[in-house]
């Protein structure tokens, strides 16, 4: 062979092999037969080990659901649970509503009277009924295979004792004096309680909970004896489902509730149930999008797909000045909407949905936006005039940011300025597939650390309450009630194309989410990024909108960008009249699953940063 051909031969396969180098920090998952993806590493390892025992996508999404509330993975068992799901039996999305209402004496009144402006964020008072213990059970009795028994053993035994991994232990160190507040969390959590300032567990100490475990048992009894009865599996979970909420688990928890000075009764747990929804859809460029209706903030992402689709968006190019701005515009307009128009379904005012989502009302809001500068001062539209009806609140709306001036400067500390409580708390995010072409998406929440635990029952009350507001003027939909849901930032998407599951995918961060799930899918949609691409890809995040948690910040003109970002593009958004702050990180972890029919497989996509992994086969 001569030397010039070979060296063309060697430098071929260098070429070669750079354009297929791996771009990504995180390789690309794939997968033939099925998928699991969540928050923690050992919460995956839950869901494969139910795949492998021939479940479905359902039974191995409830076993990562119960395995990452054990975890405490920013969540715990008496949190919340969203979900859609994609039945191939019918080839239809199903929305599930396991979301906590406020209790018994709850009301506006009484938080005035306390001289509170909102719900507070934490303690006895932020709590809700616990939803994902009824979220789980309905799940896996409507559309899962396994017996509660089957999925629950991971749990189970991980409460029995697990190696603490660190990012709870920095939770638990940091709230300890919080902790030290509430007799049963504080017996949990602070396992070296008076040996030195570190009170929290160690990593890798093997992490243990008596309580919880015995809880999780007699869900587990209740169902074997209704089988031993002859009951169908169904009829056995939801027996289990009775236990908790209307049984002893219902009693120690409201016993142990009160006595910490809450408010949940026993009837506020009997009367709770779980919704099967039909989601909310809109279709962008061909493409079926889904996401649940307005007890969270989910629409947003529809209402700003709606008015993108009227822009050229891709010739913008992908984090450019310009592309920033209109996402910045956009999403303020949305969220704008989700302030004041967003609740509780079931409960009077009815939300004006159908205006919101409506292709004529984004034509409508786009006319409004500046295009050259930002606008501080952006309100909620009037959606009533593109449905049917007359807007009954336009009194409050000749008020909104009357406030609202020119802020003083950002103070950057570059150390301590990651905005993790209030940007990236709350939430994790659970992506399941099987072969049979079940599909689920998951946003749990609730019950994070510091939370009050629930007495002997080892589970953790949600804090979501904090979510409700007190005054009208502020969001007449979400007044705080007893019996009402809290409309919440929780929110998984998936999207179908020509009919089939095209990609499932959530975020979790708070008042992010939305931000950053419309940001994914614009990457790989209108800039072609594959999955891992688009969930490891730099994001803008606005802090504009009313916040949902503690005291409801507003920050107008504050944008979030990755410190990727080159300095002409600084530039011109300084111009445009934002405030930046600069970061490695500009987005909670983001998981998805994308179908690939072509090739008959699955490709799943796992955050870079954070514990959250995925498991395929």
């Amino acid at each position: 062979m001569q030397k010039s051909t070979f060296l063309f031969l060697i430098f071929s396969a260098l070429a070669f092999g750079k354009t297929h180098a791996q771009k990504t920090q995180k390789p690309i998952l794939h997968a033939k037969h099925w998928m699991a993806i969540t928050g923690k590493p050992l919460g995956a390892t839950a869901g494969a080990k139910i795949f492998n025992q021939g479940g479905n996508a359902i039974d191995a999404s409830c076993a990562m659901l119960a395995a990452t509330c054990t975890m405490w993975d920013v969540l715990s068992w008496g949190g919340e649970t969203q979900a859609l799901i994609y039945n191939p039996n019918t080839g239809k999305v199903i929305g599930i509503n396991a979301l906590g209402v406020a209790p018994t004496g709850a009301t506006a009144e009484f938080f005035k009277s306390k001289g509170m402006k909102y719900p507070p964020p934490h303690g006895i008072l932020s709590s809700v009924t616990p939803g994902t213990p009824g979220g789980l059970m309905t799940m896996l009795a409507e559309y899962g295979t396994m017996s509660l028994k089957e999925v629950l053993a991971p749990a189970i035994e991980m409460a029995e004792g697990y190696p603490m991994e660190a990012d709870a232990i920095r939770r638990i160190q940091k709230e300890k004096e919080k902790i030290k507040q509430w007799p049963y969390s504080k017996k949990v959590f602070l396992t070296n309680l008076g040996k030195g300032e570190h009170e929290a567990p160690y990593e890798g100490e093997i992490f243990k909970q008596e309580d919880l475990k015995k809880t999780l048992e007699k869900l587990v009894e209740a169902e074997s004896k209704a089988l031993a009865l002859g009951k169908s599996r169904e009829e056995a979970i939801m027996a289990a489902y009775d236990r908790f909420y209307k049984g002893d688990i219902a009693d120690e928890l409201v016993r142990s509730t009160q006595e910490q000075g809450g408010q949940i009764t026993k009837k506020d747990l009997a009367d709770w149930k779980v919704y099967i929804e039909e989601p909310e859809k809109i279709n962008y460029k061909g493409i079926d999008v889904y996401k649940l209706t307005s007890w969270v903030q989910g629409p947003v992402l529809l209402q700003a797909l709606n008015m993108i689709e009227e822009l050229d968006i891709k010739s913008m190019k992908y984090n450019t000045s310009e592309y920033l701005h209109v996402l910045y515009q956009v999403m303020n307009m949305c969220f704008a909407d989700r302030d004041f128009y967003y609740g509780d379904p079931y409960f009077e005012p009815k939300e004006p949905m159908k205006g919101l989502l409506s292709k004529e009302y984004a034509k409508h809001r786009l006319k409004e936006i500046n295009f050259k500068q930002n606008d501080k001062k952006v309100k909620p539209g009037d959606p009533y005039p593109f449905q049917s009806g007359t807007n009954p609140f336009l009194k409050y709306l000749e008020n909104w940011n009357k406030d609202i001036s020119s802020n003083e400067p950002i103070k950057h500390d570059p150390l301590n300025s990651f905005p993790d409580e209030t940007f990236y708390t709350g939430t994790t995010s659970i992506q399941a597939a099987d072969k049979e072409g079940w599909v689920v998406s998951i946003t749990p929440s609730g019950g994070w650390i510091p939370a009050v635990i629930a007495g002997r029952t080892g589970v953790g009350l949600s804090q979501r309450a904090q979510s409700f507001v007190i005054d009208p003027a502020e969001n007449p939909y979400n007044v705080i009630e007893p019996g009402k849901r809290p409309r919440a930032t929780l929110t998984p998407s998936m999207a179908l194309k020509d009919g089939k599951p095209f990609v499932s995918f959530a975020v979790q961060g708070g008042d992010s989410q939305d931000q950053n799930s419309l940001q994914f899918f614009l990457n790989m949609v209108e800039f072609e990024m594959n999955v891992q691409e688009a969930v490891e890809a730099a994001n803008m995040n606005s802090f504009q909108m009313r916040g949902s948690f503690a005291n409801h910040e507003t920050k107008p003109g504050q944008m979030l960008i990755h410190e990727s970002t080159p300095p002409w593009t600084r530039k011109e958004l300084l111009k445009m009249g934002y405030k930046l702050e600069v970061l490695p990180r500009t987005s909670g972890p983001l998981n998805a699953i994308f179908f690939d029919w072509k090739q008959g497989s699955m490709w799943g996509g796992a955050s870079n940063h954070g514990d959250d992994y995925g498991i395929g086969w």
